[in-house]
């Protein structure tokens, strides 16, 4: 079956608070708008549905009824949703290919607005890439959407506030959490407390599940880190976690603990998602506090490619709250950009959407600076440690690499195959990158990987679906 493009004024890439209040905004004010997203349903990470709960405890339903909303909201609108969609190209004509349960899709557009969040950072150390080792979103997942644990006795480590709300949803479902090993010190959230009281709701929340944790008998270390797993008897998991100094480098001469485990939960914070606006040659700028590299855009979400907008934490970290108002402003600035508000209707609805953005946005950037990776902190991979997991590439053949003249991520990347597998760099790509900045001197120097499609893996028969030859048109022979 051969399909051919659907027109839509605005598409919206991302089903998360920033892309569900971008579309609605936008759907709103009369424009023809399409959100795509790869889940079944409508939320992102954090207002994902919740078929299950451990219990009805206030901490689960307050996130799960604002995502309820935010459905209802959507659903109620004239939003053209498309789920369970794999987008694997954008092109600067604002074209979007996408593969779905009834094949290949494809859209052109006025105005793409990409929400589509953050991926998860991970330190590598020896052993993150053995069977019961998964990541604070995935555990999550787990968690809210399928009432799992990831072990009957579990170590959760990292850092971020998802430390101690995975840890707690743990304790709730009934497992034990061996430790929490968090890498930020105590003096760290100190240095964040005047930003996080700017949302005592969500600051006491985070102190109820500290309280949880503490409840049940978890130990959180803080300044720590995990420097290797082994394998261990039974199916376990041997962990050696070690003390981290300031920035956060494991201090070798400190001593350090095995904690045994069935399951090991771990992430490093966030890293936005860039992998469509890079292969949509967007400009881009490193800022760690934001997460890392980020696309460029005027505060009012327009970016440097014309007609392609940014709204939430891709555009930098500043939190589910936040993301909320930002998708309203993309919504609104695209309106406006396309004819349907005048200059002064756009003031006048922007300028409150802005104030309370900014506002919401300080617990977010809080955390975001928390989570932030101090460039010396991959100073401690060690040599063996597997950076690459599609490629199975080591810091050993990567500083190689680098020693041989590497001076670039894609120089980089076409010598070792790191960022060449199935993630396509967005697991591997910001420790590469910080590993050569070590040599260069920068994360600008180093750069990042060059965007291309396909974006995610698909297979032929989902880009090229079910055809008959007589499908297939042929051209008329040229006149001899």
């Amino acid at each position: 079956m051969i399909t051919t493009d659907h027109k839509a004024d605005v598409l919206v890439l991302g089903a998360g608070p920033a892309g569900i209040n971008a579309a609605v905004t936008a759907a709103n004010l009369g424009l023809s708008v399409v959100l795509i997203d790869q889940n079944p349903a409508a939320g992102g990470q954090v207002y994902r549905p919740m078929p299950f709960q451990f219990t009805h405890t206030q901490e689960l339903s307050d996130a799960e009824a604002i995502g309820a909303v935010q459905r209802e909201k959507l659903k109620k609108s004239a939003v053209f949703t498309y789920f369970e969609h794999t987008v694997w190209n954008v092109t600067r004509d604002l074209r979007v290919d996408a593969v779905g349960p009834d094949g290949p899709r494809h859209w052109v557009c006025r105005a793409l607005i990409v929400a589509t969040g953050t991926t998860e950072r991970v330190v590598p150390f020896p052993g993150w890439e053995l069977p019961g080792v998964i990541g604070l979103a995935a555990a999550t997942i787990l968690l809210k959407s399928q009432k799992m644990l990831p072990g009957k006795t579990t170590l959760v480590a990292g850092c971020g506030p998802l430390l101690t709300a995975v840890a707690a949803s743990i304790v709730e479902g009934g497992g034990h959490v061996a430790a929490v090993v968090d890498a930020a010190s105590k003096q760290a959230w100190a240095r964040g407390m005047p930003e996080l009281i700017s949302r005592p709701d969500l600051l006491w929340q985070g102190i109820k599940w500290i309280a949880k944790i503490k409840r049940a008998g978890t130990p959180i270390l803080s300044a720590s880190a995990i420097e290797r797993i082994e394998p261990s008897k039974k199916n376990r998991l041997s962990v050696t976690v070690r003390p981290v100094d300031s920035q956060r480098r494991l201090i070798t001469s400190a001593r350090s603990q095995t904690i045994v485990v069935d399951a090991v939960v771990v992430g490093n914070g966030l890293v936005p998602s860039t992998d469509i606006t890079r292969a949509l040659r967007a400009e881009h700028e490193y800022v760690n506090a934001l997460g890392g590299w980020i696309a460029k855009n005027d505060q009012l979400v327009r970016s440097s490619v014309d007609g392609l907008y940014l709204a939430g934490d891709a555009c930098g970290i500043s939190g589910a709250a936040a993301a909320l108002w930002h998708g309203e402003l993309a919504g609104l600035t695209v309106g406006y950009d396309l004819g349907k508000l005048d200059v002064q209707a756009y003031r006048a609805l922007v300028e409150p959407v802005r104030k309370e953005f900014y506002k919401a946005r300080k617990f977010g950037r809080a955390m975001g600076r928390l989570m932030a990776m101090p460039p010396q902190q991959v100073e401690s991979v060690s040599a063996e440690a597997i950076v690459c997991r599609c490629e199975d590439v080591t810091r050993r053949e990567i500083e190689a690499a680098i020693d041989e003249g590497a001076r670039e991520v894609n120089q980089l990347k076409a010598w070792t195959r790191c960022g060449m597998g199935p993630c396509q760099g967005r697991t591997c790509g910001d420790i590469v990158a910080s590993i050569l900045a070590l040599k260069t001197g920068s994360r600008e120097a180093a750069g990042y990987f060059t965007g291309r499609g396909p974006l995610r893996p698909v297979s032929l028969e989902q880009i090229t679906g079910t055809y008959e030859y007589s499908d297939i048109p042929i051209p008329k022979a040229a006149p001899l």
